[in-house]
């Protein structure tokens, strides 16, 4: 049998922490794994140096287990990979790319590797490649997205009859209905990002954390699809974007549109205009800023009330609005 998600962690509730560009730093990972959950530092904002500071500061301020998420699309891997393996974090999610680059590096040395993926081809090569769990995000999600578009509420279900690994379901997921959702899906755990990049704890300039609680349905939308999909906020870098894409624009002039560093103007610099400003869809459903233990607190609080709501309702013979 399959450990479940706080045994393989080492965690009492099977939430972890996107690892989020520009959100996700020691800060945010060590008060995660403060408060229950497991927190992941985001590598891909990161040089190998500042990865290494990040680590030894969220070793310094968690006793708790904590990870790293490395995009494998991202120069410096292989800097990145030593440094981790050098600083002793056991946990290591991997994302975009190929999970098989780094499974077994990663699993000779006695990590733990998990791999998000976006299909059903991804979870079962993931399997193959010797993973110990899965992060199946859907079309909902914040940053790079898969190309299939293919909803949580599809992707969980394939992906659990498609592998016996512990899986953990990610895309629109902040709150405990969401996350019993998911449970009944088939997921074990989940993966929350947009909720905790509204956190005190977060990295992101309070012009995006500002931004991002004052937003509604259909202010985010998929977008860079000739590059890596991303989903964004609607702004004038996402207005210049679109308009190339609607007139035909090459992938390379897609490129040099979007430059270098325009994640990091918006989200860690605050330009809400001119920056890529990544975020999911589940923004819309935020209107806080919160610790990030109030965050995990409060998700867990409300998957109990509503387990506990929905159980005594069957128990009714009472079926909601079905």
């Amino acid at each position: 049998m399959s450990k479940s998600i706080e045994e393989l962690f080492q965690i009492k509730y099977p939430i972890v922490q996107a690892g989020m560009v520009w959100c996700s730093g020691w800060r945010l990972a060590s008060a995660v794994s403060n408060g229950g959950g497991l927190g992941l530092i985001g590598a891909g904002s990161m040089h190998p140096e500042v990865v290494r500071e990040h680590i030894q500061k969220c070793k310094a301020a968690t006793p708790n287990a904590f990870g790293v998420n490395v995009p494998l699309l991202y120069p410096g891997i292989d800097a990145i990979m030593k440094i981790i393996v050098d600083e002793g974090v056991k946990i290591v999610f991997t994302s975009a790319g190929n999970p098989a680059t780094w499974t077994g590096y990663l699993k000779d040395r006695g990590f733990t590797v998990v791999h998000v993926v976006s299909s059903t081809k991804f979870a079962i090569k993931s399997e193959q490649a010797g993973v110990d769990a899965i992060v199946a995000e859907g079309f909902e999600a914040g940053g790079h997205n898969g190309r299939e578009e293919t909803t949580t509420l599809c992707l969980i279900p394939l992906v659990r009859d498609a592998v016996r690994l512990p899986l953990l379901a990610a895309g629109g997921i902040g709150s405990g209905r969401a996350m019993l959702a998911a449970e009944a899906l088939g997921a074990d755990g989940v993966q929350v990002g947009t909720r905790f990049a509204a956190s005190v704890e977060s990295s992101a300039h309070e012009n995006f954390k500002n931004k991002l609680v004052g937003l509604h349905e259909g202010d985010t939308i998929l977008t860079m699809k000739k590059l890596t999909p991303v989903r964004l906020i609607k702004n004038k870098f996402y207005e210049q974007m679109a308009e190339a894409e609607t007139k035909g624009a090459s992938a390379d002039e897609l490129r040099k549109l979007l430059g270098k560093g325009r994640a990091k103007l918006g989200i860690f610099e605050g330009d809400l205009e001119n920056g890529e400003l990544e975020i999911g869809q589940i923004a819309s459903a935020i209107n806080e800023i919160k610790p990030a233990a109030a965050i995990l607190n409060e998700i867990m609080s409300e998957y109990q009330m509503a387990k506990k709501e929905l159980l005594e309702g069957k128990h009714k013979g009472m079926r909601g609005g079905f």
